[in-house]
């Protein structure tokens, strides 16, 4: 009896943590399913991951615990064509910003009149989508990004496409293909993300009026010079924080700078 009442307990246990770690889908404009988790309490603030990443990569970093612990409320998401979110293998489904309009939904079907948002790497690049874009902003963080993505033939955006597509030719992106053959990735989604990633111009950066925190590595030369970024962009202010673009948004000064930031 004792056996089966500490079986029971545990599965209760289980189940308990399960459904705290649980998240759920919001269907967005287009009918794709989005697949999210909010933790925590507070001020909300959305974690934007960044190519070939999911939700889930934010809590082996320093800044998704730091965030909760400062008694925020921590939206992560899995951008579509990744992790658990829908996978559409068509233009439309990834063109005319239609990743800002996920976030954008959900945080409208979540009720939120105000949030933060946070994104690195490809993140950022959707997070400047957003400050343009959606008035119920109030401060964004761009981490591990240059200017380079404001130029809409950016080199880079259009290699990475032709690399997912077959081209064997274009070894700037080697890295790249590299890290995506050895995972299990849909690479048809990924090269519709990169064919159809929007560029912000300057005129639109121009114009943002909400504080902006651009973070960037000591080491990191991915994405061009943060500090062309900050001339573009009127409210923004540069930290620099160690590491290279795959280490930088991991650190404690990383998670340091935002929550300093946010205050």
């Amino acid at each position: 009896m004792k056996k089966v009442l500490s079986a029971i307990i545990i599965s209760l246990i289980c189940a308990t943590c399960f459904a705290q770690d649980a998240g759920k889908f919001f269907t967005s404009f287009d009918g794709s399913r989005i697949y999210y988790e909010v933790k925590g309490e507070g001020s909300p603030i959305i974690l934007v991951h960044g190519f070939t990443g999911t939700s889930q990569g934010w809590k082996h970093g320093s800044l998704y615990p730091a965030l909760l612990t400062a008694g925020y409320k921590v939206i992560i998401l899995d951008m579509r064509g990744n992790g658990r979110s829908d996978k559409p293998h068509t233009d439309a489904a990834y063109a005319n910003d239609a990743e800002a309009k996920d976030i954008m939904g959900l945080a409208s079907n979540l009720g939120f009149k105000k949030y933060a948002v946070v994104g690195y790497s490809r993140g950022s690049i959707i997070t400047s989508r957003l400050m343009v874009l959606d008035k119920c902003i109030t401060k964004a963080v761009m981490g591990g990004m240059g200017a380079d993505y404001t130029n809409p033939e950016w080199p880079r955006r259009i290699h990475a496409y032709k690399a997912l597509m077959g081209d064997t030719t274009l070894h700037d992106v080697d890295d790249m293909m590299v890290w995506i053959r050895k995972n299990n990735f849909d690479n048809l989604a990924l090269a519709y993300q990169q064919k159809h990633q929007p560029s912000t111009s300057k005129q639109e950066l121009a114009r943002v009026k909400i504080p902006v925190l651009l973070i960037d590595g000591t080491e990191d030369l991915t994405n061009g010079d943060v500090h062309d970024l900050q001339k573009l962009i009127p409210t923004a202010t540069i930290v620099t924080v160690p590491g290279d673009h795959n280490s930088a948004g991991n650190t404690i000064q990383f998670s340091t700078a935002i929550l300093n930031f946010l205050k």
